[in-house]
Parts: C-alpha cells; structure tokens; sequence
C-alpha cells in the first residue's frame, strides 16, 4: 500500500481549515441566547403536543430578535402552516400570538432552504423588542392546523438573539 505524502498534507491542511471555519462561525453568532429545534414524531405533530422552550433574560436594557424554526418534508401538503406561541414571563404573565409561516409560493414551490426533499425556514416572528424583567421565560409552540395531527412537520423551534448594536 503506497500512501500519497501530498494527499496526507492536504487532508491535514482541509482539516485546519474545516476547524478554524467553524470556530469563526461560533464566534461571530455569540449573540445567539436560543437556536434550538425540537424532532416531531414521525406519524405527525398532535396539537396537544407543544415544544418547550426555556429561555433565561439577564438584561433588560437590551433589544432582542426571535424566529420561528421549521423543518417540513417534502410530503407536507399544505403552503402555510399556523402556530400559537404561548409566551410565559417570570410572573407567569401568559400570552399567546397566532403566527401564519408561508412556506411555498402560489406556484407550489418551497420557499425554505432546501436539501434533498427537507426545507428549512427561520421566520422572524417580533424584531427589536425588549424583555420587561430579568427570569425565566417559558416558549410554547403549538401546530393550529385544522389537523390534529399534521405530518410532514419534522422538526421545530425558536431562535433568540440579542440585537447587535
């Protein structure tokens, strides 16, 4: 078995580059607070099944942005989808808001980012807004379909940012 100095260099030089890339993507995402998905099961996400998400708020002063995750197959059979995110304050103040995603254009074609037959979309749901105390924030999803239960839905969450100033 003869074996290709010049191959050995380059994987080695491949893996540096593979590493420091990723150490710098980390990086420059560090006013990320959440960026968490939840996998749904795989005969479909029951509206009785909410995701949780647990979120604590030390700063008060700043501005804050917060998406929408999902992840549908290409088995999804409708252009929209409807949640309720249910949001919890540290005085168990609750609120709810129905958010409408379109995930496909007139045409039927995914808007997401697509790979393979999954697609992937991060909707921005409120923008520069500010937390009013310090605590625990509790996140709830919930899937607001008329089905029950909804297939092709393979993964969902929220994202929190702190806003860069």
């Amino acid at each position: 078995m003869n074996k290709n100095p010049k191959n050995n260099k380059l994987k080695q030089l491949l893996k540096i580059i593979v590493l420091v890339s990723s150490l710098f993507v980390i990086a420059c995402d560090s006013n990320r607070l959440i960026d968490e998905n939840k996998d749904l099961p795989v005969q479909g996400w029951n509206y009785q099944n909410k995701l949780i998400f647990d979120v604590p708020i030390t700063d008060t002063i700043a501005q804050y942005n917060l998406y929408l995750n999902v992840r549908i197959s290409a088995d999804y059979l409708f252009s929209n989808l409807y949640l309720n995110l249910h949001t919890t304050t540290p005085a168990m103040q609750k609120q709810t808001e129905r958010k409408e995603l379109i995930l496909a254009d007139e045409n039927g074609k995914w808007l997401g980012k697509g790979l393979g037959d999954l697609y992937d979309y991060q909707v921005p749901v409120k923008e520069k807004f500010r937390f009013k105390e310090n605590g625990i924030y509790r996140f709830e999803l919930e899937q607001n379909m008329r089905n029950d239960t909804l297939s092709g839905v393979i993964s969902s969450g929220i994202r929190l940012e702190k806003v860069s100033q």
